[in-house]
């Protein structure tokens, strides 16, 4: 068999020709990728992506998704002439390059050769992709619009059951694809930024239909080479991707989290094959059915239909509550609470170290950064607001000021004594061992340190009973209160400074919030949120309206003090 393998593999070497049989329209094999790479094709293929400009194009993007998510194995399925296998591998991660052409993997191993790396290659068709490689890998990638080269579903479903069997328990799958939904709706156009850099060269369909994208390449010195795909669209992908296992399935459109569906050229889908929560917060196995209030925040905050209701509403800046006394616009609003706190503290500058607890899609520190120059960690436990977190962080050039870390803040993994500042917005609500994030805050605290947060509570003193409407909006068990906040600073070692009720504001921004709901109702089911979600939420929203109306609930601006 290896005889026949490097046999088969010499042969594809030398293919001089692309052949597609004497109507290349109907040839739609998925087999045909052996032949269509040809050498003299790939020796021409970088002119095309134009490293150094697709590496602009695309930032961080795939770095920063497998770091945040731990990862430090992965497979590149679809390595290409090197690329990405390159790129992470400079960026630190154990890459393993595969392709199902040989000359691509040949290529790709001459490309990293010439940057002084070796590669580690493997030639592999991914229907047989397990039989090929060696172990598991914490994630695999699938890009360059590769996956359309599978012209069946019955190909699709067999390479995508081998990828979940390649990845270790809580590995995730970076899959790409053109943008066939615009293309067969609205006929191709491209903005030649991202993917196919090369100013020089043009890629463009030269026929289309429901079962073909037949693609032709054009080079300076006048050669052509064509590709045959299959231009399946975005959402036929998520559910295959669902289907085959994978829990939770996130797509970007050119590396951007919000987009109207006809504008990207690619989509990039990130896949997690495993949504278990007992590793990430440690502390040993649950009882059968036990439920952690971090793994519900948690789902809740990723979850699409809440991602969309908070991005457009909110703006996807931030989801905090807003001070209204000077403008009505949720936006505005939530700008000022931002500026109200920062006033309240008595230094911010660009020596002081701010720890953001609970920070949502981040853009209190990216404002805070902008106007006093000051570094900060947003910690947060929902990976998709930490995406764009990290996405706006690169397009606003702070990704030497703010770090985003993916966590828990009854646990925060920072050193003690390392921040002059602890800050929160409306997150603490959140969680059940609210006395165990005030023990952490007072532990990363410098001396002298400042505590300024601000949280939805219930009054001091409440009825039995008559917030349950109110806590089944966000799946709560209880909520703080001034006084309890008080206490247990106190019984931590923080001096309270100042508990600035106004509760107005949490009455009035709720009220926004509806009404922002109800006039955006129609756009927001387009976008991807559920009739269910937003019927509920705007319910849950009226439930807390009329228990601020009757005095069960507060809200406002808390500073506590670490000694020195």
């Amino acid at each position: 068999m290896e005889q026949t393998a490097r046999q088969t593999t010499n042969a594809e070497l030398q293919l001089d020709e692309q052949a597609y049989g004497e109507n290349p329209l109907e040839n739609r094999d998925t087999d045909l990728y052996r032949g269509e790479y040809i050498m003299s094709f790939v020796e021409k293929w970088d002119e095309l992506i134009d490293w150094t400009a697709r590496a602009e194009g695309e930032g961080q993007f795939f770095i920063d998704v497998l770091r945040a998510r731990g990862k430090e194995t992965v497979l590149d399925v679809a390595c290409g002439t090197g690329f990405h296998s390159v790129r992470l591998q400079e960026a630190g991660f154990n890459v393993t390059s595969a392709d199902g052409s040989a000359a691509m993997v040949a290529k790709a191993f001459q490309n990293a050769q010439s940057r002084g790396l070796i590669l580690k290659t493997v030639q592999a068709d991914w229907r047989w992709l397990n039989r090929d490689i060696q172990g598991k890998y914490d994630a695999i990638i699938c890009l360059g619009n590769s996956f359309t080269h599978l012209h069946t579903e019955a190909d699709r479903r067999r390479a995508l059951a081998e990828f979940y069997a390649a990845l270790k328990h809580d590995g995730m799958l970076i899959l790409d694809q053109r943008n066939y939904d615009a293309i067969l709706d609205h006929g191709f156009s491209t903005k030649h930024k991202y993917y196919y850099a090369g100013d020089k060269v043009t890629a463009e369909p030269e026929h289309v239909d429901e079962g073909l994208a037949r693609f032709k390449y054009s080079f300076p010195d006048g050669s052509s080479y064509t590709l045959n795909m299959c231009p399946i669209r975005k959402n036929y992908v998520r559910r295959l991707l669902s289907e085959a296992g994978f829990q939770r399935v996130r797509t970007y459109g050119d590396f951007q989290e919000t987009y109207a569906d006809a504008d990207p050229d690619f989509f990039i889908h990130v896949a997690e094959k495993s949504t278990l929560h007992v590793v990430r917060w440690g502390g040993g196995t649950r009882d059968e059915g036990e439920t952690d209030v971090r793994d519900v925040a948690e789902d809740y905050y990723d979850s699409e239909d809440a991602d969309t209701f908070y991005s457009m509403v909110w703006g996807g800046e931030d989801l905090h509550v807003g001070i209204y006394d000077d403008t009505k616009v949720i936006r505005e609003a939530s700008d000022t609470t931002i500026d109200k706190m920062a006033e309240a503290l008595p230094r911010l500058d660009q020596n002081t170290r701010v720890l953001d607890i609970g920070a949502g899609y981040g853009g209190a520190m990216r404002r805070l950064v902008k106007r006093y120059g000051n570094t900060a960690t947003c910690l947060n436990i929902s990976e998709i607001q930490n995406d764009t977190n990290r996405n706006k962080i690169r397009r606003d050039r702070l990704a030497d000021k703010i770090k985003v870390v993916h966590g828990v803040f009854e646990d925060i993994p920072e050193p003690e004594g390392s921040y002059d500042v602890v800050w929160s917005q409306d997150a603490i609500l959140h969680s059940d061992q609210r006395a165990k994030v005030l023990a952490e805050v007072h532990r990363v605290l410098k001396p002298g340190g400042h505590f300024i947060f601000t949280d939805p509570m219930q009054a001091d003193d409440v009825p039995e009973g008559v917030l349950q409407p109110v806590y089944d909006r966000l799946q709560l068990t209880s909520l703080g209160s001034m006084r309890f906040y008080r206490e247990a600073a106190s019984a931590v070692g923080l001096e309270t400074v100042e508990q600035r009720e106004m509760t107005n504001q949490l009455r009035t921004h709720y009220d926004r919030v509806r009404e922002d709901l109800v006039t955006n109702y129609d756009k927001l089911r387009d976008s991807g949120a559920s009739a269910e979600y937003l019927d509920k939420m705007i319910v849950g929203l009226e439930n807390w309206v009329k228990a601020a109306d009757a005095g069960y609930l507060a809200w406002g601006i808390q500073i506590f003090r670490k000694p020195d």
